[in-house]
């Protein structure tokens, strides 16, 4: 049985910085990401990670703030967060996607992705 559990999120000020965790069970080889949902929008890509952790991919809005990363021996993925902003304040999500086949790709869709946790808050004071 898949499950993903986030943990790490809370409250920042604006500059501060947070990692966030994904523990990962039921996986092998699964491209992952990281997307969040703001209070009345919609749920938008973060950052990707291919199951190998050799290619990565951003949203633009993260691109030299976040990195994200993945330990396959402890089944884990990280989103490194530096230099918060208000407008990170969301909801973070991660993501696993179900594969037949080893594909070594990052997928920034949230339809490309079969598996989500429950959410881990993020709060960025201005």
């Amino acid at each position: 049985q898949v499950q993903l559990v986030e943990s790490g999120g809370g409250l920042v000020q604006a500059g501060g910085s947070l990692r966030l965790s994904c523990a990962a069970s039921g996986l092998s080889r699964n491209p992952m990401g990281w997307f969040r949902q703001a209070p009345g929008k919609e749920r938008e890509f973060v950052a990707a990670i291919t199951w190998s952790g050799g290619r990565t991919h951003y949203a633009d809005f993260v691109k030299g703030r976040f990195t994200i990363s993945r330990d396959n021996a402890k089944n884990m993925v990280y989103l490194q967060m530096s230099s918060l902003k208000p407008e990170d304040t969301a909801v973070y999500y991660c993501a696993a996607k179900r594969v037949r086949m080893v594909v070594d790709a990052v997928f920034t869709g949230t339809q490309d992705y079969d598996y989500w946790g429950q959410g881990t808050q993020v709060t960025v004071s201005s």
